[in-house]
């Protein structure tokens, strides 16, 4: 069986889905605060359009899927009353993925990243808890994503490198292939300000995957990438997923056209990258246009 790190290593780039939470909005999946996305695992009508947003990116080229699990942790459950339930839908979500990865007929290896992102809102680096909590609560979201048997560990959309730190930390002590990827300000800074360069001086030493960035603007990507390409080596494997829309306290995610596929593929095909995919409001068909653009 193919392993995610030796599809890593071969010359083709490898695509990402695209983004989960605004394509259940498109879709009339409640998508509301607190739960956002997770509300999609509570009931079988909402879990089986998830997994047809799984199998439609399967079906558009992509190699990766990105478990709906941004959100399956007991911080974020807890104000809906299920933070009882954070491995259970854990499980749920992996399933869900497998489950649409066995569903499409392939001649190509695809994998599922399990994805963990922040304790706090992933845009507010001063809300990041204290050392001891993260140890305490991503230990669980790690240990959990790799009991329900993940390929690799995506940790996305991440806003200090503290934080980043803890957490490759202690998915790498799993053995499992482990993704980095921040979110940037338009000047390339992370959103605490401090520079990808020095993320990436702490990060590659724990033996992580790749380093990338998301969940930017699509065009504001070019210049983080330059910075981590530059820091990282022309060899290090690097990722790219960007936005088209914009967040809303109230309602989590408004989807706009601001880059239709086409468009976006015409940043996406230049970045130095050796994973690629799309974040907030992509769809299958930005995936489709990736595919067709990378061949």
């Amino acid at each position: 069986m193919t392993t995610f790190l030796t599809s890593l290593s071969q010359p083709h780039q490898l695509i990402l889905d695209g983004a989960t939470g605004t394509e259940l909005n498109r879709r009339n999946v409640d998508t509301g605060l607190p739960l956002w996305s997770a509300n999609a695992l509570l009931n079988d009508h909402d879990a089986n359009i998830l997994q047809q947003i799984h199998e439609d990116y399967l079906r558009a080229g992509a190699d990766i899927i990105t478990t709906n699990t941004f959100r399956t942790h007991r911080r974020a459950l807890a104000p809906s009353g299920n933070a009882d339930r954070a491995l259970e839908l854990t499980r749920r979500a992996v399933d869900i993925a497998r489950a649409a990865i066995a569903s499409v007929n392939s001649d190509s290896p695809k994998f599922v990243a399990g994805s963990i992102s922040t304790l706090e809102d992933c845009y507010r680096p001063d809300l990041v808890p204290s050392d001891e909590e993260l140890l305490d609560e991503h230990s669980d979201r790690v240990l959990h994503l790799v009991e329900c048997g993940v390929d690799l560990i995506l940790i996305e959309t991440i806003n200090t490198i503290r934080e980043a730190v803890i957490m490759a930390k202690l998915a790498t002590a799993t053995g499992t292939p482990v993704v980095v990827s921040f979110v940037c300000d338009r000047e390339g800074k992370i959103l605490s300000g401090e520079t990808l360069t020095e993320a990436a001086n702490q990060l590659l030493p724990l033996g992580i995957a790749a380093i990338g960035v998301n969940c930017g603007p699509t065009p504001n990507l070019a210049k983080p990438l330059a910075e981590l390409a530059s820091a990282c080596g022309k060899d290090f494997p690097l990722i790219a997923y960007g936005n088209i829309g914009y967040a809303d306290e109230e309602v989590g995610w408004v989807n706009t056209d601001s880059e239709n596929p086409n468009a976006y593929c015409e940043h996406a095909i230049h970045w130095p990258v050796k994973i690629v995919g799309g974040c907030c409001g992509t769809t299958p068909q930005h995936i489709v246009e990736l595919r067709s653009a990378l061949k």
